[in-house]
């Protein structure tokens, strides 16, 4: 049997497999939400609005800038899933040190705190950079362009539903406690992403074959990807709706900042629970809908949906805290529920980028790919300095109307499901 067969006869338990080293994944992850808990938890230390806009610049570039020099490694591996174990550990050893810390220290409000903790938050996304181009290339080999969407629904709505069972039971109690749990919160965290790198060993994985000697020296590093998006128009395009999309999340530490203004104080902790749980419901509802979307007729017309829908979320956060209409505090759980379409775009802009190339150049396109999602973080601490300064409404207002512009750029894109491609950037070594 050639290699070819043999991935795709295991093709069925690796579907299985990868979907519940995802839902695992997604288990862990909800006790850290990126626009609750974690902005939450820095507030308790160190409430400024500029401090709250570095969250999201460590995010990005953490994710952006190892994969780019890792790419030429990976592609290297013979075995890929051992490094999506390691990247799962280091997820997981870092939410234990964040948890080790907080309840270690008597006075939360200690100067070194913050910058300890955005020190732990980095690292924290420097591995779940690496770990997203690790599981976006295993899954190029493992699993065929029109199952990939199977795989995300599976991943969503699994992951949705255990998220929510921990939210309600868990992380309910630990957010009414004095401190918010956050101890027991980032401690337990760190240990689902520990448990999810163990099901990398049910991984049924057959090892790539080849020279890697003979790999061109610059399909890696910062020169690669340089060269990718100048000789690659329709990974360019792709770029510029990503960089317009990614938008977003420089506004996440500021939904739930926004959300609290309107909260009575003894209903915070409910409420945070609350938002987590809709933000996590969404997830599964709009991975299985657009996996079955993506598998059907293909990324973009998913790619597309996903981003318009996106454009809204600040627009209805915005309703939602003006008592406009008779809409109030008390919907504004739906700005979250449509935040889930964030992480599920993501991993179709993935998917997409997936498709352009053959499996040998997925690290270097899954890492380009992800460091152009860091470009517009550059202006993060910038949105908020402007927040304090010109409070929420025109912000928010001025970042749905960048992501519009991502939507209206996704009429540029090809499909490349349906569509020859007349051009492969070969990414031979410079002369």
């Amino acid at each position: 049997m050639d290699r070819e067969s043999h991935i795709r006869q295991l093709e069925p338990h690796n579907l299985l497999a990868l979907s519940a080293y995802s839902v695992l994944l997604r288990f862990a992850w909800i006790f850290k939400t990126e626009s609750v808990i974690i902005p939450a938890f820095l507030d308790s230390i160190a409430g400024a609005g500029w401090l709250r806009g570095c969250l999201p610049v460590l995010n990005r570039f953490g994710q952006s800038l190892p994969p780019i020099f890792f790419a030429r490694r990976l592609r290297e591996a013979r075995v890929k899933k051992w490094s999506l174990l390691g990247t799962s550990a280091g997820l997981g050893l870092s939410m234990i040190a964040v948890a080790a810390i907080w309840m270690l220290t008597g006075d939360k409000q200690q100067i070194w705190l913050p910058p300890t903790f955005l020190l732990l938050y980095l690292f924290f996304f420097a591995s779940n950079g690496l770990n997203q181009q690790v599981f976006g290339t295993l899954q190029g080999k493992l699993i065929r362009p029109d199952r990939r969407g199977e795989l995300l629904g599976l991943s969503g709505i699994g992951g949705s539903i255990t998220s929510i069972i921990g939210a309600w039971f868990l992380l309910q109690y630990w957010l009414s406690l004095p401190d918010r749990g956050f101890g027991y919160i980032f401690g337990f965290s760190g240990l689902g992403f520990l448990v999810a790198g163990a099901t990398c060993f049910f991984v049924k994985e057959p090892p790539d074959v080849g020279h890697v000697e003979n790999l061109p020296h610059t399909d890696g590093g910062l020169r690669a990807s340089f060269r990718l998006v100048r000789d690659d128009r329709d990974f360019r395009r792709l770029a510029i709706v990503a960089m317009l999309f990614i938008s977003i999340q420089l506004l996440f530490p500021h939904f739930q900042a926004l959300g609290q203004q309107h909260v009575e104080r003894d209903q915070i902790g409910f409420q945070l629970m609350l938002w987590v749980i809709a933000q996590n419901a969404a997830v599964g509802l709009f991975s299985w809908v657009s996996g079955k979307l993506a598998d059907r007729f293909g990324n973009r017309l998913s790619l597309r949906l996903q981003v318009f829908g996106t454009a809204s979320v600040p627009l209805l956060a915005l309703l939602f805290t003006s008592g406009v209409g008779g809409w109030g505090p008390k919907q504004f759980w739906i700005t979250f529920f449509f935040l889930g379409l964030t992480p599920v775009t993501i991993k179709t802009l993935t998917n997409y980028a997936l498709e352009l190339t053959e499996p040998a150049r997925h690290p270097l396109y899954v890492a380009t790919l992800h460091a152009s999602l860091a470009v517009p973080f550059i202006f993060s601490p910038l949105v908020g300095w402007l927040v304090d300064l010109l409070g929420f409404e025109r912000v928010f207002l001025g970042v749905s109307g960048v992501i519009l512009l991502g939507g209206l750029a996704s009429f540029w894109l090809i499909e490349p499901r349906h569509h020859q491609r007349d051009e492969l950037v070969e990414l031979q070594p410079e002369p």
